[in-house]
């Protein structure tokens, strides 16, 4: 119409909108569940036949070849690794629908991990994932593939981690937010080595462990989310999986701290190239995901705590999926069932 106010664009290069949720993160949030979906259903076809790689490769490849239909100017700044270790999705690669004549998609900044518990998946254990975040450029921390120290917890214990405290404060700290007793809080710490020194700690302060194989992101999703019966997750892991879970902690408004652990003159050069200036700085998660707009997606591949995993039939398949964006307080579960062909008797003459 003729005196109509051209369209309004924020920064993301998408319409403005007065409502809570932007337009990027309305637009693009289903687009993004259909990209775990596949990578999901890809994977469990790989279900416990003992073959971690097989079940990454082939959650990959389904996510790569899902993003080529999603309309953004994508950039993977956390990936599979680096470019010369990686085929796809590694950290700098482009993804999207090509750009329409005349027309270029807005960028985003995605952080993948298509398949979360690689052994999981490869054993049938639970809670193996298939994980993305996104957000404008600019919006999620450039992390090299390292460990990361971590403790991660809900929203009631914004302010009270802290890193360089003995473990004991920390869980004082956790356990007063909560309005609980230190032997009432449930710890997840990954099974290894190098936390032999922090699970005596919490043992001797008389807090319960929950000890996990892999799949640290998917239980930093679970302390964020009441009702779970678990209340934070201490130890180092890695630090793509902590962009990814500050991301989470973000739509959750869950409570972070992180340092990278940088621990080879290599390391050191690679963080450098990446511009983190103060390699031993803690990050919250509103500093590893800083975006204005956060979205962020997982399926479940096996059983979890949180999504069920990929259950298959004759016609189809079926599967769950959690999207939450950093701007609502709402986290929503989407059960689909994909059908390949109509349903009714197979193999019967009908006259």
């Amino acid at each position: 119409m003729t005196g109509e106010k051209p369209p309004v664009l924020d920064r993301t290069g998408y319409v403005a909108s007065n409502s809570h949720e932007s337009n990027l993160e309305r637009d693009l949030c289903f687009h993004l569940v259909r990209v775990v979906e596949e990578a999901a259903v890809a994977s469990a076809r790989t279900m416990g036949q003992g073959d971690a790689k097989l079940s990454d490769h082939a959650a990959v490849q389904a996510m790569r070849q899902a993003f080529e239909t999603v309309p953004v100017a994508g950039n993977i700044v956390i990936g599979e690794g680096e470019r010369d270790k990686a085929p796809m999705l590694y950290i700098g690669e482009r993804v999207g629908a090509p750009d329409l004549p005349g027309f270029e998609y807005p960028g985003l900044d995605i952080a993948v991990d298509p398949l979360e518990g690689t052994n999981l998946c490869a054993t049938g254990a639970p809670n193996a994932i298939a994980v993305l975040a996104a957000s404008e450029p600019g919006g999620l921390l450039h992390a090299p593939d390292c460990y990361m120290e971590k403790i991660v917890a809900g929203p009631a214990c914004r302010g009270a981690l802290d890193l360089d405290a003995p473990v004991s404060q920390n869980l004082k700290s956790i356990a007063r937010r909560l309005d609980r007793d230190v032997k009432d809080l449930t710890i997840i710490v990954l099974d290894r080595p190098r936390h032999a020194d922090l699970i005596a700690s919490i043992r001797r302060e008389g807090a319960r462990i929950r000890l996990i194989s892999d799949g640290d992101l998917s239980a930093a999703i679970a302390v964020a989310v009441r009702g779970n019966g678990v209340h934070a997750v201490m130890g180092i892991g890695g630090a793509p999986e902590g962009i990814l879970a500050a991301a989470a902690m973000r739509c959750l408004h869950g409570e972070m701290v992180g340092r990278l652990v940088i621990n080879t003159p290599e390391l050191e050069e690679r963080v450098a190239k990446m511009g983190i200036k103060n390699p031993k700085r803690i990050y919250t998660a509103g500093d590893l995901a800083i975006g204005s707009h956060i979205i962020f997606a997982a399926c479940g591949i096996t059983d979890g705590a949180l999504l069920r995993g990929v259950r298959f039939f004759g016609e189809g398949y079926r599967t769950h999926t959690l999207v939450m964006t950093s701007s609502t307080n709402s986290v929503r579960f989407v059960d689909t069932v994909h059908m390949h062909r109509k349903p009714g008797p197979r193999g019967v003459r009908l006259y």
